[in-house]
């Protein structure tokens, strides 16, 4: 590979003997990843399903390398359906070493397009909120179909600068993961076009970008909260010197140890300022592990959480003309085995929604979703939405048709053409929920055989 000379130079002064294994790393083939949703299926059970081979990542509880040369998961219906989520093995790091635990109130802060949020999501298990935040708009588009493709129920998808959350958020989070924009070095390999970012921006541009986020992060950051910062590069400015940076705007933060695999690398405290918990930090290098290069640093804030600002819900009956106006939702959700809190049902017009626990709307703010949309209450009818269809488990709807992931049919359904069954293989009547396998893939409305189909328009297959 033809790597920018600056960036060998520098990479040679660091590593030393290393060196020369580090830059015939970038002569192998770069490696694929899926990680499992396990939220819809575990991991003994995709191992079953897998059509394709899979082999365990082993610092990845639910991750799996694949040959990308051989197969595309994407184009398979189990992707469709939720099941996993495709991304490079050093890349799940960061969401896997960040401890989630129910009802916390947890901010992917540059979270587009969704990979490491999409796990904190499967982590919350509907309870809590999930705060997803991508400055781009486009690219906060993509992270909420992410989002929705993987069924979480608890989102607040945001579109806002970092300090202008802060001025919302102050001391609210419990977990904040910052995935900052980097000079990309540890991407050279699998996507050689960030090569000409990295020559035209440079490493400090990225440094500066990273200090100016982290300041709106901590201040997020509850006392007792913790903070996950990680970087696909190998640049000391952009790791080991940005967390010195943190600590001297916050003294209450600490570096504290990250869960350990034995191929990892220690953070190098002679990189930044010498401070000997830098070593805490963890480095991924392409020569060492199967996968691109990483640094990932836990911190948490010291101290004991007060209430900090008031978010969350007041529980409150619903008025009785609410009740009637969602009439048709609660006759169909008669099929839906879901436990609902009606105090968390929320009209938006004719669009319902299932708000998070700890948020609701904030004036002025920039957002793509708050809480779960469950479908349109229309005159006389209720129809749902692709985003509950993705959220609903295997078996927690009654009204189903579950097709075999080798039937012809899948793929056309997914293509949004009508499929129209024999007589006596399907029966019932209105909205069905077709599945592959028993996993819900979409809506479509069934009468006399014919399925027509309700898929989402924004999401079929070409």
């Amino acid at each position: 590979m033809d790597l920018p000379k600056s960036f060998c130079d520098k990479m040679e002064n660091l590593l030393g003997d290393e060196f020369e294994d580090f830059l015939a790393s970038y002569d192998n083939v770069r490696m694929y990843g899926l990680r499992v949703n396990t939220s819809k299926i575990s991991n003994e059970e995709f191992e079953k399903i897998v059509p394709f081979e899979v082999k365990k990542i082993p610092w990845i509880p639910n991750g799996y390398f694949y040959d990308g040369a051989k197969v595309s998961p994407a184009k398979h219906p189990f992707y469709h359906a939720g099941l996993y989520y495709l991304q490079e093995p050093s890349a799940m790091t960061p969401a896997s070493r960040l401890e989630i635990n129910p009802d916390d109130a947890v901010l992917d802060l540059c979270a587009a397009p969704g990979g490491k949020a999409t796990e904190l999501g499967v982590k919350l298990d509907g309870t809590g909120v999930l705060v997803a935040n991508d400055i781009s708009n486009s690219r906060a588009k993509a992270l909420l179909k992410n989002i929705e493709l993987f069924g979480i129920r608890n989102p607040f998808i945001v579109n806002e600068p970092p300090a202008r959350l802060a001025d919302y958020f102050e001391n609210f989070f419990d977990k904040i993961l910052m995935d900052a924009p980097c000079s990309g070095e540890g991407m050279f390999r699998k996507e050689p076009a960030v090569m000409k970012s990295y020559l035209s921006n440079g490493v400090s541009f990225y440094a500066k970008l990273q200090k100016e986020i982290l300041v709106p992060a901590i201040k997020m950051l509850k006392p007792g909260g913790k903070l996950l910062y990680s970087t696909c590069t190998f640049s000391p400015e952009e790791d080991e010197q940005a967390i010195d940076f943190a600590i001297s705007e916050c003294p209450e933060l600490k570096i504290i140890d990250i869960e350990w695999y034995d191929k990892f690398e220690h953070g190098r405290p002679e990189w930044g300022s010498g401070n000997p918990d830098l070593a805490k930090c963890v480095r991924i290098w392409p020569h060492k592990m199967n996968g691109e290069g990483h640094f990932v640093a836990l911190m948490q804030k010291e101290g004991v959480s007060d209430a900090g600002k008031e978010l969350s819900y007041k529980s409150k009956k619903q008025s009785k003309s609410l009740h009637k106006q969602l009439e048709y939702f609660y006759e169909f959700a008669k099929d839906l085995s879901w436990e609902l809190d009606e105090t968390r049902l929320e009209l938006q017009g004719e669009r319902l929604f299932y708000m998070p626990e700890k948020i609701s709307g904030l004036k002025g703010m920039r957002f793509l979703r708050n809480g779960l949309y469950l479908g349109d209450c229309l005159n006389k009818r209720f129809e749902p939405s692709q985003a509950l269809a993705m959220a609903i488990k295997k078996g927690e709807y009654k009204k189903v048709i579950s097709l075999s992931k080798d039937d012809e049919r899948i793929i056309r359904y997914l293509k949004g053409e009508t499929i129209i069954f024999e007589a006596g293989e399907v029966s019932g009547k209105g909205f069905m929920l077709l599945c592959v396998e028993g996993y819900p893939l979409g809506w479509g409305k069934l009468n006399n055989g014919t399925f027509k189909n309700k898929y989402h328009p924004g999401w079929r297959l070409m």
